[in-house]
């Protein structure tokens, strides 16, 4: 059963109610705390006015010593409130903050590929800020319910010495609000772009490191630096813009707070010159009119945070609300390893149609690069069953009737652009912490030099990306992690290109005994692999042209000889 905090949000209010109903508690005892805060902060410059009040009219000093402990109780209390009161709005915040990265980042991890526009990098922005500022919501309705509850009393305070003070604050509070209502809408226009133009950044960023190296190579570095030049430029614009936006927002809420007091202090000083009211009651109104100015200042920054989390929320909403292109099934592949692809179309790919029986190591010798990345991202249900035609088996059953995990489990695939991630050789390999066949799969990979080069071995660190390793290295330390994933179905996408020759047949002999037994699936144009194979599948202009050994291959098929020949 859906409970309402597993329920998908589909809208940016989604979200906000979401924040709001689960950390209704915490709110609650937030909004207490501070009221008191607040109620103490405003009885302050009340209880200086009756002291002033009692000690010009009676003269005691025990009602001068009392007066002073009741001061103390105040400041007391004020502290203790406000120290008691954020502790716990801001530990449901960052709660709340937790909860929504974690969602969003679960969401953006899914396998199953999702119908959005949004780029990994916009996703972790997403993930980070935008989650931050949306929890933002759960201390800033106690702080406005707070600021309100100031205000109310010093109104009433006020009107109880002079009807006209407590019009004056009500209305002028009442008037500011109207004013900054106003602004607060186009701040939340302007946030939302700028949130959308610094995640287009850091999405261009990040394509960029990951293809930094390549980059250099043909020598697209400096073009694609201006490329991100100009589209951090356009997030500076509107960070200016915005900017701008927030300090004639805070500049006239400052300048409308001041009037406001000032207002109060001379109609005060006014009434008491016209013995309207006493001494007494002129100091506790010059009081609370330089006190109101701080509720004021929060009151009237709320509506911005509001505008500013709700934006933020919208933008989650994208990731949160988007639907799978396809909902996967949720059945297990029978018994065996075989895999079978059914005329499959896809991209470069035309009604391709083979057949790996289980336990055979069998290569695809892919002449158009585009056929083989089409492939690979088919099997790696990269692309989801509905986007293409024909159907993939495994042990006899279509991947469309299973779960994600299933497919997984049983068969897996290794780009041969796999990631390397920050931590050490050995949480690379065996990320789970939980493969038995580690040496194995350092040995066959020929990873052994890496590890022998370094005292911690396979405890070495790794920088994010393998930015220490080298390029052979990191693909060597990829393929050491999909050998030691020991899966029933390993398909392998190029995993030498970045070894030399002599290293490579090496590594293709390894595979080989190490998988013997195993269904194994090399889409490569190496040499050393396809001679290492069982079998040799050559897939030209989308489907399978021929097919037998390596060797026979090259006697009997000129095409071939000249696509695969060093």
């Amino acid at each position: 059963m859906t409970t309402p905090d597993t329920q998908r949000p589909r809208t940016g209010s989604d979200v906000i109610r979401t924040a709001l109903r689960r950390n209704a508690g915490a709110m609650a005892w937030g909004t207490l705390l501070m009221g008191l805060y607040q109620a103490g902060e405003t009885a302050f410059p009340i209880a200086l006015g009756l002291i002033v009040e009692h000690t010009m009219r009676d003269r005691n000093p025990g009602s001068l010593a009392l007066s002073i402990a009741a001061l103390a109780v105040i400041i007391t209390t004020v502290s203790l409130s406000w120290r008691f009161g954020m502790r716990i709005l801001q530990k449901a915040n960052t709660t709340e903050a937790h909860r929504w990265r974690v969602r969003v980042a679960a969401c953006g991890l899914q396998p199953v590929a999702r119908d959005t526009d949004l780029k990994s990098g916009e996703v972790l922005t997403i993930a980070t800020e935008d989650a931050d500022q949306s929890a933002d919501i759960v201390e800033v309705v106690p702080l406005l319910i707070s600021s309100l509850v100031a205000v109310l009393i010093a109104a009433v305070a006020l009107g109880l010495a002079d009807v006209r003070l407590g019009l004056l604050v009500i209305v002028g509070t009442i008037a500011i609000l109207s004013v900054l209502s106003v602004m607060s809408g186009r701040i939340g226009a302007s946030t939302r772009e700028q949130q959308a133009r610094v995640a287009r950044a850091g999405a261009k960023v990040a394509d960029l490191i990951t293809g930094l190296r390549p980059l250099h190579g043909f020598g697209g570095n400096h073009a694609a630096f201006r490329s991100y030049r100009t589209v951090s430029t356009e997030a500076k614009r509107q960070a200016i813009t915005v900017a701008g936006v927030n300090g004639v927002y805070a500049g006239t809420a400052l300048a409308l707070n001041a009037i406001l007091a000032a207002a109060v202090t001379l109609t005060a000083g006014w009434l008491a010159f016209d013995g309207r009211i006493t001494i007494g009651e002129l100091v506790m109104a010059v009081g609370l009119a330089q006190f109101i100015m701080e509720p004021l200042r929060l009151f009237s920054e709320m509506p911005k945070y509001v505008m500013i989390a709700r934006a933020s929320a919208e933008r989650m909403a994208l990731v949160l609300a988007a639907s799978p292109v396809t909902t996967p099934g949720q059945g297990r592949p029978g018994p065996g390893g075989d895999l079978e692809i059914d005329c499959v179309r896809y991209g470069a790919l035309r009604a391709l149609k083979l057949r790996v029986p289980a336990g055979e190591f069998t290569a695809i010798a892919v002449h158009q690069p585009r056929a083989a990345a089409d492939l690979a991202s088919v099997l790696a249900v990269n692309v989801p069953p509905g986007a293409y035609e024909g159907v993939v088996r495994i042990g006899g059953q279509e991947i469309a009737d299973l779960s994600i995990e299933a497919v997984r489990e049983r068969m897996l695939v290794n780009p041969g652009d796999g990631e390397i991630f920050a931590g050490t050789l050995r949480t690379n390999i065996d990320p789970s912490g939980t493969s038995r066949m580690i040496p194995e799969a350092v040995e066959a990979s020929l990873l052994t030099d890496v590890v022998a080069l370094h005292r911690e071995g396979l405890d070495h660190g790794v920088r994010d990306r393998g930015a220490n390793l080298s390029g052979g290295q990191r693909q060597r330390l990829s393929l050491a992690r999909a050998l030691a994933a020991d899966a029933g179905i390993l398909v392998l996408h190029n995993p030498t290109t970045a070894v030399d020759a002599v290293t490579e047949q090496l590594i293709a002999r390894n595979i080989a005994e190490l998988r013997r037994g195993r269904t194994t699936v090399v889409i490569t144009g190496s040499p050393a692999l396809l001679d290492a194979a069982d079998r040799v599948l050559v897939l030209d202009d989308g489907v399978i042209t021929a097919e037998d050994t390596h060797q026979n291959l090259l006697a009997t098929d000129e095409d071939y000889r000249l696509a695969v020949a060093r």
